[in-house]
């Protein structure tokens, strides 16, 4: 019996060719469209990824301030100094921290020959790469070794390299930094850098060396990367030590300032999911034309079957199988269409390439461009989409041409 519909809905696709090529262009189309922009809402959001990964998202940053509440006895105002005893004190509370490292900065003379600059200099511990997400470009980084013996080894980015050394190759070569010299060991690689900001710019000493340099008692900061995922409370508990141990308020936004990243990051994720649902709301519309189509066509192969429709009924065809036939059709236009329009979207995708987005104003920011990202799961959204399209679609025609009277079917001119 379902050969028999799927051949009578194969001659009734063969003999209105035309139509049928037309209508399951429709469906490509419409699909295509689908596919294509929940692919740019992915892109997106993989681009917004990139981004922040490029700084790092597990990322926390303490930066101590002055206190602007009162709290046990002290009153506002009172300016608040990390060392590194609050370094030990964070990483034996917080087993949540993976890597963590006290920083000092300061902004030094840079010679090299002739060649005069002023960079911020930067005093970290030796896994400052994994909190920081600093990706080598040639060398190495500096190790436990050079900071236990103190070592004056330097780390520079990439866009200090050009400027002391140009085309030049700076491993080896010594640096003075405020006069002091220093041994090139390794060569950031260039991160994403908007505008005027100096990131590349950076040269990264050990903490230890950081000393010759300038008093490293009091940190500028403190720095860590973590593996939980609930980042309120791990930020909450964190207020909460240094509260508890510096006095002042926990309430006291101002007394310590904390730069949580995976805040943005959590907020650009709201973003995304939002575009997607907007762009998949966009693509179903442009899909439901094309049902309208096929829904039309459909119902004018009913009218023009009505007599076919009587025979087969006179002949002992019951209402389901009639209502089969017709929705068979439907839904291998609707299925032809939909595999020709995924192959569409593959092939503008593949041709389109880079989408200009973050690039467009920073340095070094490919990786935050858009690329039209056609994952599985955005073939299963479509794939739902368009079934939910065929099957509306083909039901209406169908349920029309299982309903009408064997009789005035067979009269009908």
């Amino acid at each position: 019996m379902w050969r028999d519909i799927l051949q009578e809905a194969y001659s009734a696709m063969r003999h209105n060719r035309r139509r049928t090529t037309l209508t399951m262009l429709g469906m490509a189309w419409g699909i295509a469209t689908v596919v294509m922009l929940l692919a740019y809402g992915d892109g997106f959001g993989q681009a917004c990824a990139n981004i922040f990964a490029n700084f790092g998202t597990k990322l926390m940053i303490l930066v101590p301030d002055r206190s602007s509440m009162q709290a046990g006895g002290q009153k506002a105002g009172q300016l608040i100094r990390f060392t590194l005893d609050d370094v030990d004190l964070l990483t034996t509370n917080l087993p949540q921290i993976k890597h963590i490292t006290p920083s000092v900065d300061k902004n030094c003379t840079i010679q090299y020959d002739t060649r005069t600059y002023t960079f911020n200099v930067s005093g970290n511990y030796p896994n400052v790469p994994d909190i920081r997400a600093l990706k080598l470009g040639q060398g190495r980084f500096y190790n436990a070794e050079d900071e236990m013996q103190h070592a004056r080894v330097a780390m520079i980015g990439a866009e200090a390299k050009q400027k002391l050394f140009s085309g030049r190759n700076a491993l080896g070569e010594r640096i003075r930094i405020d006069g002091l010299s220093f041994e090139v060991v390794g060569v950031l690689a260039g991160k994403m850098q908007e505008g005027d900001d100096d990131i590349n710019r950076v040269i990264y000493i050990p903490f230890t060396t950081m000393s010759d340099i300038k008093d490293t008692h009091y940190l500028g900061s403190i720095w860590f990367n973590y593996e939980t995922p609930d980042y309120v409370r791990l930020e909450q508990s964190a207020r909460e030590i240094m509260a508890n141990e510096h006095k002042f308020n926990v309430s006291d936004r101002r007394a310590m300032r904390v730069f949580n990243l995976m805040e943005q990051v959590h907020q650009f994720e709201v973003i995304t999911l939002g575009l997607k649902i907007l762009l998949g709301f966009i693509g179903t519309l442009t899909l439901g034309i094309g049902g309208v189509g096929l829904m039309n066509i459909m119902l004018v192969s009913v009218t023009q079957r009505t007599r076919e429709i009587g025979v087969e009924k006179a002949l002992g065809a019951r209402r389901r199988h009639i209502l089969m036939q017709f929705l068979a059709e439907a839904l291998t236009i609707t299925f032809i269409g939909g595999l020709l329009g995924v192959v569409l979207a593959y092939v503008v995708a593949l041709s389109v390439g880079r989408l200009t987005l973050y690039s467009a104003f920073a340095k070094n920011a490919e990786a935050g461009d858009i690329r039209l990202i056609i994952a599985p799961g955005t073939l299963i959204a479509a794939t739902i989409i368009l079934s939910a399209v065929g099957l509306i679609s083909g039901m209406v025609p169908a349920l029309r041409a299982s309903r009408l009277d064997p009789i005035e079917a067979l009269r009908y001119e």
